[in-house]
């Protein structure tokens, strides 16, 4: 029988998300990172579940805006629309 659909997922279950994207990470790795609370984990046996949108959260760039003051001075000094 199926397991029903949970956020909570294992540890290798996050590995493999992690794999399907092209990261290469370790079970100790998040394991460590569960123990240091970067990640958000519970433990009611002897594995430990993480969450799956937090993985994928971890997955997603980063967006930063760039403000005018933080470019390279002149660099659209010769730029006309």
């Amino acid at each position: 029988m199926p397991r029903p659909p949970t956020d909570w997922i294992t540890l290798a279950e996050a590995v493999e998300v992690f794999a399907a994207s092209n990261v290469d990470i370790t079970t100790s790795t998040l394991a460590r990172w569960a123990r240091a609370g970067r990640l958000q984990s519970i433990r009611p046996g002897r594995r430990i579940y993480v969450r799956r949108a937090q993985v994928r959260s971890m997955l997603t760039p980063r967006r930063r805006g760039v403000r005018a003051e933080e470019l390279q001075g002149g660099l659209f000094d010769r730029w006309e629309p």
